[in-house]
């Protein structure tokens, strides 16, 4: 069963094409692995499906949703969350701050209700704290809800960015470059929260990411761009030995 489906994807800025005629499907609890050179294409896959990107043609739908007729916050409703390439935290805020600002789109408190901490809106602060909490749980930094996000190891704001994108119970989840900037043992654990976060929250995971090891590793399948187009699709091992995948890391001499 199929969750997303992208179909015919074009993004052009000037006469660069980003996306050519992209067209791929992500089932239901699937790992997707995309990949590509730098330049690919990737991010701006991400930025298309999170609405921060509007195409020229194709579609992007998550089961019957037509994502294109959404705007951002809506997208969110809808069950998508993402992290990002650079981490993008609120350095001065708290780890459990910073994870409350990825529920906002939960939060109903009318402002006089807020203002005033009428019963209602202490409620709802109790309930999104909880939630908060939890996401935290999933990725082990209950411990460090209270500290300031900025001070903490570039690892562990990682984690954060990821617990800010559960709080918000997504169904399909985009990790953009999740490894960037981690050495191999802080990889390691990421492919194994990964792959729990996947089976305990039942998610559907697109996962964009240089990190090879990472991306064979815990992939279902696995959707290669080069320049903008894509050139492969299939299982780690298809994919790993394709020629055009080959060529388009290696060079043509390859």
């Amino acid at each position: 069963m199929t969750l997303l489906s992208i179909q015919d994807l074009s993004v052009r800025f000037g006469g660069v094409a980003a996306l050519d005629a992209v067209s791929f499907d992500v089932g239901v609890r699937q790992i997707v692995g995309l990949i590509g050179p730098n330049g690919a294409g990737k991010t701006t896959l991400f930025n298309c499906i999170s609405r921060l990107y509007t195409p020229q043609s194709g579609s992007i739908r998550l089961e019957n949703q037509d994502l294109l007729a959404l705007k951002p916050h809506e997208i969110i409703r809808l069950g998508v969350a993402r992290t990002f390439q650079n981490v993008a935290l609120f350095g001065r805020m708290s780890v459990l701050d910073n994870v409350l600002v990825g529920d906002h789109s939960h939060i109903r408190a009318n402002p006089i209700q807020s203002a005033l901490r009428l019963p209602p809106s202490g409620r709802m602060e109790r309930e999104a704290r909880e939630r908060a909490l939890l996401a935290l749980d999933v990725v082990g930094l209950r411990g460090v809800a209270g500290a300031v996000a900025g001070a903490l190891p570039f690892a562990i704001q990682k984690r954060v960015e990821l617990a800010r994108a559960l709080v918000s119970r997504p169904r399909l989840l985009l990790l953009d470059e999740p490894a960037g900037g981690l050495n191999h043992t802080e990889v390691a654990e990421l492919s194994q929260l990964i792959r729990r976060i996947h089976a305990q929250l039942e998610l559907t995971v697109l996962l964009v990411e240089h990190h090879m090891n990472l991306v064979m590793g815990i992939s279902d399948q696995v959707v290669v761009l080069s320049f903008g187009r894509k050139i492969a699709e299939g299982s780690p091992d298809t994919v790993r030995a394709d020629p055009g995948v080959i060529k388009a890391y290696l060079g043509a001499a390859a």
